[in-house]
């Protein structure tokens, strides 16, 4: 599938619920952590943090904090070295953040106000992470994103846990409203709403379903992500994208961009 289509999220309109738009994220969070999605995206982020000697992680776009507890876990061991991450988002999911805070005793913190991925507050340092959310910005915005970080001299890892094809597609569509009426009691933190909205008013997997299709139609394929790059005005700076991971449910699309070294 090497197209892109820019279509509508539910999720990214102001008029959309927010406690339709949590429950969706929180499904994702747990999804994303169970299936370790992110498998793939380890030797990536390690490269970023040994090169940058930096072994903090601002991870902008977060939503629920999706699969970041395990990346933390599984990438301080790589690296031989405890990893801080901070995530941050345009609409924090403030519940959701305080209970990664507590899981991993204070090594994923929060900020708990709006943060802008395409104006970042030069106080987060670290290297920074866009997980399943880098689709959701048109081409100019998401053009922005990329200036911004090298602007600041700042390393950038952009991941979507997708091999961007059709099977995937059809697979939504036949296990997704299955498997979220499966797993959505066993969701943490509870929410009462998230058991209304799925099981006796069906917002939240008509949601997932929608925005998961239209998900896989807006992920930018690695050619467009080059392309991209190539476009952001940095000098002494280096950008890859690609496909990771070959496993079926395991692969990444890939852009990662870090200044060369003694330039930052």
């Amino acid at each position: 599938m090497n197209i892109r289509l820019q279509l509508f999220e539910l999720e990214d309109q102001r008029w959309f619920p927010h406690v339709i738009r949590q429950g969706m994220l929180d499904f994702l969070r747990f999804m994303i952590t169970k299936l370790e999605a992110y498998e793939a995206a380890l030797p990536l982020l390690q490269e970023l943090l040994e090169r940058t000697q930096q072994y903090q992680i601002t991870d902008l776009c977060s939503g629920a904090g999706g699969g970041i507890a395990k990346v933390r876990e599984d990438l301080s061991k790589r690296v031989g070295t405890p990893v801080q991450v901070t995530l941050t988002d345009l609409y924090p999911n403030l519940e959701a953040y305080q209970y990664l805070q507590a899981k991993s005793k204070g090594m994923i913190d929060y900020l708990p106000v709006s943060v802008d991925a395409t104006a970042a507050p030069d106080s987060l340092k670290g290297v920074r992470t866009i997980f399943s959310s880098f689709h959701h910005f048109p081409p100019r915005t998401a053009q922005a994103i990329l200036q911004d970080t090298a602007d600041k001299r700042a390393a950038i890892g952009i991941f979507e846990g997708s091999s961007k094809s059709w099977l995937e597609l059809l697979m939504l569509w036949l296990s997704f409203p299955v498997v979220i009426i499966l797993v959505t009691p066993f969701i943490r933190p509870f929410k009462p709403s998230r058991l209304f909205f799925t099981y006796l008013i069906p917002l939240i997997p008509i949601g997932i379903i929608w925005d998961g299709s239209v998900s896989l139609l807006r992920i930018y394929p690695p050619r467009m992500l080059q392309q991209m790059a190539e476009n952001v005005k940095a000098p002494n700076y280096t950008w890859r994208a690609g496909k990771a991971g070959s496993r079926f449910g395991k692969h990444v699309i890939y852009l990662i961009g870090y200044p060369e070294k003694g330039t930052s």
